[in-house]
């Protein structure tokens, strides 16, 4: 576990003691027995970042899970040297994807690994792989391919956003709605069955809604190759191995958010065959893939990050999730109006579920998102619960500090 510190780009190294010294949490420790309208924080704790610096855009506080479109996630200190190190020599392409495929294999229980350029580019190469095989002729042909086996098989529940990733691949997607639909929709023109791992934490799912476990058997039963995407579900730790080891035939992982790599790097991982069918198309050869290019330091990167993470203490890690969850909920009390709770989550670690009266805080949750991130201290959170997971040792200290003084300045007073 880290020293309880917080490290502001370009800036000293702020211990606990240090921000209660300072007066950045003057104030925040006790509750509203002084007046509700707190001091204003006029502190801007990331105006030296290179962000700010170089472009003269403003970092936040992350409440937030680790979202690609607002930074995924931080590197450790040990991938970033490695990607340093890295950049100093020059290495045969087609050898380090190899070599890096195979300890994704070993660390996914795979047969086989390949490097992706992000989860997305995982998906595009995964149904690509299961289009055309190894034929070489299909392989040029795409993202057009002439042949009738180019299905996409969907359960309606497992559709979303990112599975235009198989039509870019040239995939026709077919979408069943109830399990006997989707059955009787494969057919000789089916391709791959696609999946969401996520399906399986959600609350009150649907009757008809199929786990990945039972996609796998249809899947298997019928032939078909089966694609699971798990590209946000670490933690849980077990979900690392856990799709490879129910059957599926691909799985696709990122390579940032929990593994805290290269967020432009992903996972690929399945039967020898279909990896060594992608890596066809990727980068470094010039098919579908070659515009999904990974560079040398990135790879590195990523299996320093993935070396990293298998040898962690997990329980502890949460913990300093959880603790900074406890830390805040604490923190919160004794504001008319709002309740902060210790909220769990699926994926095993807590968040913060603050919520308000209205009639006393006249703010909505969007009016109360939009307003803190565009305050100073900056900070997002987009979900009805405030996330820890991305916050560093001691700033949630600032977070609670800030979080206290916006909604004690927002309580109606008489």
């Amino acid at each position: 576990m880290r020293n309880a510190s917080v490290t502001v780009p370009g800036r000293r190294t702020w211990s606990r003691r240090d921000f209660f010294r300072s007066g950045l949490m003057g104030g925040a420790v006790t509750a509203l027995a002084t007046p509700v309208a707190a001091t204003p924080i006029s502190a801007r704790p990331f105006e030296d970042s290179i962000y700010m610096r170089l472009l003269g855009v403003e970092p936040h506080f992350a409440g937030h899970e680790h979202t690609t479109f607002v930074g995924g996630s931080r590197m450790p200190p040990e991938v970033m040297r490695a990607m340093a190190e890295a950049n100093e020599y020059f290495v045969d392409m087609h050898q380090l994807v190899a070599a890096a495929g195979r300890r994704i294999a070993e660390v996914t229980h795979a047969e086989a690994g390949l490097v992706t350029a992000g989860s997305f580019s995982a998906l595009i190469l995964g149904g690509a792989a299961c289009l055309t095989g190894s034929d070489l002729e299909k392989i040029v042909a795409l993202p057009h391919p002439t042949w009738d086996r180019r299905e996409c098989l969907i359960q309606t529940g497992h559709r979303f956003g990112y599975d235009r990733a198989y039509r870019a691949a040239g995939m026709v997607i077919v979408e069943a709605e109830t399990r006997e639909q989707f059955v009787e929709a494969i057919s000789d023109r089916t391709a791959m069955i696609a999946g969401l791992a996520s399906v399986e934490r959600r609350e009150n799912p649907p009757p008809n809604l199929m786990m990945p476990e039972e996609l796998i058997a249809i899947g298997r039963s019928a032939g078909v190759p089966v694609l699971i995407d798990a590209a946000s579900e670490i933690p849980p730790v077990a979900n690392i191995s856990r799709y490879t080891e129910m059957g599926a035939d691909l799985v696709v992982i990122s390579g940032g958010k929990g593994i805290r790599g290269p967020q432009g790097t992903g996972m690929l991982a399945g039967r020898t065959d279909l990896i060594e069918a992608a890596r066809l198309h990727a980068f470094p050869n010039s098919h579908l893939g070659r515009g999904m290019k990974v560079g040398k330091e990135a790879i590195v990167g990523l299996v320093v990050a993935l070396n990293r993470w298998v040898s962690l203490d997990h329980e502890a890690v949460i913990e300093t999730w959880n603790r900074k969850s406890r830390y805040l909920v604490e923190m919160l009390q004794g504001i008319p109006g709002l309740t902060a709770e210790y909220a769990p989550s699926p994926k095993g670690y807590a968040d913060v579920r603050i919520t308000w009266d209205e009639a006393v805080i006249p703010l909505t949750l969007k009016d109360a998102q939009e307003r803190l991130a565009e305050g100073t201290p900056k900070i997002m959170w987009f979900d009805p619960v405030f996330m820890t997971r991305c916050l560093e040792d001691g700033e949630e200290i600032v977070v609670a500090r800030r979080l206290r003084a916006f909604f004690a300045e927002h309580v109606r007073t008489a």
